[in-house]
């Protein structure tokens, strides 16, 4: 399990190093900033959620708490899968939530300057916003993944009103 705190989280010093948790679907390495991850851990069995987003796979109960499921693979026009033991499950804290993001596997941290970043929109034809930037690794690129750009604002809605009527959230503006 890789909890929060083990490194610092992106720093707002210029030329200050900005660490990454790498995760990795269908092949392809993303990164998420290391200060929005709570933990990752194996997966475990999801509560489908009526009414929510289609990228929203269900939700799990973390610590008493009702936690959606999004399904990172959805989001970047992978196909959907089932769930497998190999699977991963980054806990992340957005500014509207928390939330846990369903992926193929998490490697570990990545350092790297912020001006090794690059636009994803000049790199990534088509790259929506979620992607925010590219980083070159020695093995490949790594997409820079924005949290609080997984959803859209309907979908956001649309998560909140099916939270509620399941009767627990910890839901948006939270």
């Amino acid at each position: 399990m890789i909890e929060r705190g083990l490194t610092t989280g992106p720093a707002t010093a210029e030329g200050a190093s900005a660490f990454l948790l790498r995760f990795d679907l269908n092949g392809q390495a993303y990164g998420l900033p290391l200060a929005m991850v709570e933990r990752a851990v194996r997966a475990v069995a999801v509560t489908p959620l009526p009414g929510a987003p289609g990228l929203v796979r269900g939700v799990i109960n973390l610590q008493g708490q009702v936690v959606p499921v999004m399904d990172v693979r959805r989001r970047f026009g992978l196909d959907s899968r089932p769930l497998s033991l190999s699977d991963h499950m980054i806990v992340a804290r957005g500014l509207r939530r928390t939330v846990v993001l369903l992926v193929d596997s998490v490697v570990g941290t990545v350092a790297g300057a912020p001006v090794d970043w690059v636009s994803a929109q000049g790199v990534v034809p088509g790259a929506d916003d979620a992607i925010v930037g590219v980083v070159r690794l020695s093995d490949g690129l790594l997409l820079i993944h924005d949290l609080d750009r997984f959803l859209s604002a309907a979908e956001e809605e649309q998560l909140d009103r099916a939270l509620a009527a399941k009767g627990g959230s910890e839901g948006g503006g939270g």
